[in-house]
């Protein structure tokens, strides 16, 4: 594929179908479908993050009490999910479960 035609498939990947005649939809079906795709970055979509807020949002996580949440906080166990400002408390469910699973026989709250 030459420099013009892929310049010309990222221009038609940018128009909208209802606009392109015949031949512009032509092109950018068989350009797509012989493999051209590869050579043109696609915008791959953001994994969603699992967020959780409050000392509740951390008891859902991990199946306990609130007062064991909050002690499961308090021991810096999983600090690095966590992102505090003022009272609001805002926890990367994904990231606190591998924490605590990494920090297994730490993870003795009483």
């Amino acid at each position: 594929m030459t420099t013009n035609d892929s310049l010309r498939l990222a221009e038609l990947l940018k128009t909208p179908i209802c606009k392109m005649d015949g031949e512009e939809l032509a092109f950018l079906i068989t350009s797509i479908t012989s493999g051209a795709q590869n050579q043109l970055p696609i915008n791959q979509p953001k994994t969603e993050e699992h967020i959780v807020y409050g000392i509740a949002g951390i008891a859902q996580i991990f199946g306990c009490s609130i007062p064991t949440a909050s002690r499961i906080k308090k021991s810096g166990i999983i600090n690095d999910a966590v992102t505090q400002v003022g009272r609001k408390i805002v926890v990367n469910a994904d990231k606190a479960l591998e924490l605590a699973k990494q920090n297994k026989s730490n993870f003795n709250i009483a």
